[in-house]
C-alpha cells in the first residue's frame, strides 16, 4: 500500500454510516481530516473460546474528540441469533471523502469493500465456516480452533487468488477497487441486525485505550485481537507482529470541529427519519371482492397514516435532542454518541414499519391467492 504523503493528501470527510439503505439524503455529523485509514496490522488469531462464536476482524475507527484513528481489536463474538453471519465494517472513498460503513449481522455476508481482513474474510463472502443444524462449523484452514474441544470442524482450501496488501479502505487513491455484486447489495437491503451490545462496548473500550491510537502505536497496536469482547488484559490477547505499512500520524488540528449539515446529501446513509425514502402510498387492492377491497384499503390507509405520524414524532424528538445538546455546548464525542443512538432508533422504526407492511400484504395475498406476489430479490 502506498501511503499518501502529507503534502499531497486532500482534505476528506468522515461520516458515520450504516449499511441500511441507498440513495437517501441525510443530516450528518462531519469533520475534515487529512489522511486515509492506516493499513491493517499483521497479527495472529486468538484461539476460539467456544462453540458458535464468530470471528469479528479488527479495523481502524476514527475518534472525533481526539482527532485520531484507533484500532478496534479483532475478537470472537456470539451472534444475536443462530444462523447469522457478520459483515465487517469498512471505509470507502465516496465523492470527495472517506465514509465509514458499519458492520451488521445477517443470514448472508454482504459487501465489505473488498477489504482483505483475513481469517476467512478475503474480500468477498466468508470462508471461515457455516451454520448447519443450529451449530456453527469452523473451517480450521483459516480459523484457530482447538479440535479436541470443538468438534464441528472441517477443512476447505482458502481462496488462492488474493492480493494481501493490508489496504484498509475501498476506492480512492490506493484503495481496493472492488464493487458490490447484486447479491451483496441485496443482503444490505434485507433483514439484518446491528452489532450486539458486547461489540459496542468493545469499541468504546478501544476508543478510550490510549495504546490503541494510531498516533501512539504507529499502525502496530499492542492489542490486535482478543479472545472475547473487551478482554484487553486477557493472557490470550495478542499484539500485532508488524504494521501493515509505514504509518505517519497527523497532529492535532488536522480535523475541523464537527458540524451538523442538515439536508446535505450523500448516498447510502440513514441517520434520522427525514433521511428515510418517502413512503409510497400502497396501491388499492384488487381482489375482485369490492367489500374486501374496501376493508383492506381502509387498513392500508390507517397503517400508512400511523407510520407517517410515528416518523414525524421521532424526528421531532431527535430535533429536540440536537437542540438540547447544542445548549450544552457538547463535545465531538457526545455528538457522535447521539448520532449513533439516532441511527439505531431510526433503523429500528424502519424495520418495524417494514414488518407491519409485510404482514398486511401477506394477509391480502392469503385472502386472494390469485394475486401475483412481488418478485423476490436475487440471491
Amino acid at each position: 500500500m502506498r501511503i499518501l504523503p502529507l503534502s499531497s493528501v486532500r482534505s476528506v470527510l468522515f461520516v458515520l454510516v450504516v449499511m441500511a439503505s441507498a440513495g437517501a439524503s441525510f443530516g450528518q455529523v462531519a469533520i475534515s481530516i487529512t489522511i486515509a485509514p492506516p493499513p491493517l496490522p499483521v497479527y495472529e488469531q486468538p484461539l476460539c473460546p467456544g462453540e458458535d462464536y464468530i470471528w469479528i476482524p479488527g479495523y481502524w475507527a476514527w475518534d472525533l474528540a481526539d482527532e485520531d484513528y484507533y484500532w478496534v481489536p479483532g475478537t470472537w463474538v456470539l451472534p444475536p441469533e443462530v444462523g447469522l453471519l457478520w459483515t465487517p465494517p469498512y471505509w470507502a472513498w465516496v465523492d470527495a471523502g472517506f465514509v465509514f460503513y458499519d458492520g451488521f449481522w445477517a443470514p448472508e455476508v454482504g459487501f465489505y469493500g473488498g477489504v482483505v481482513y483475513g481469517f476467512g474474510y478475503f474480500g468477498r463472502g466468508y470462508e471461515g465456516g457455516h451454520w448447519e443444524h443450529g451449530h456453527f462449523y469452523y473451517n480450521v484452514v483459516v480459523n484457530n480452533v482447538d479440535v479436541t474441544i470443538i468438534h464441528n470442524v472441517y477443512k476447505a482450501p482458502a481462496a488462492t487468488n488474493i492480493t494481501v496488501n493490508r489496504v484498509s479502505y475501498n476506492g480512492g487513491e490506493g484503495g481496493v477497487k472492488a464493487r458490490p455484486t447484486p447479491e451483496e447489495l441485496a443482503v444490505a437491503h434485507e433483514r439484518h441486525l446491528p452489532p450486539v451490545p458486547a461489540q459496542t462496548e468493545h469499541v468504546q473500550a478501544a476508543r478510550t485505550n490510549p495504546q490503541l491510537r494510531a498516533s501512539a502505536n504507529l499502525g502496530k497496536p499492542p492489542i490486535a485481537a482478543t479472545p472475547k469482547p473487551g478482554a484487553f488484559r486477557d493472557r490470550a490477547a495478542v499484539p500485532a507482529t508488524a504494521a501493515g505499512a509505514p504509518y505517519h500520524p497527523v497532529g492535532k488540528g488536522a480535523a475541523t470541529a464537527p458540524h451538523t449539515a442538515s439536508g446535505a446529501a450523500r448516498p447510502g446513509v440513514i441517520i434520522h427519519p427525514n433521511d428515510l425514502p418517502a413512503r409510497e402510498r400502497p396501491s388499492p387492492p384488487n381482489t375482485g371482492d369490492p367489500k374486501l377491497d374496501q376493508e383492506y384499503l381502509q387498513e392500508q390507509e390507517k397503517l400508512f397514516a400511523r407510520q407517517e405520524h410515528e416518523r414525524q414524532a421521532l424526528q421531532r424528538t431527535q430535533d429536540l435532542d440536537h437542540q438540547h445538546l447544542g445548549h450544552l455546548a457538547a463535545n465531538a464525542a457526545s455528538m457522535q454518541e447521539l448520532e449513533q443512538r439516532h441511527q439505531q432508533q431510526t433503523m429500528h422504526l424502519q424495520r418495524r414499519h417494514d414488518m407491519e407492511s409485510q404482514r398486511l400484504q401477506t394477509r391480502l395475498q392469503a385472502a386472494n391467492p390469485a394475486q401475483p406476489r412481488p418478485p423476490s430479490r436475487p440471491r
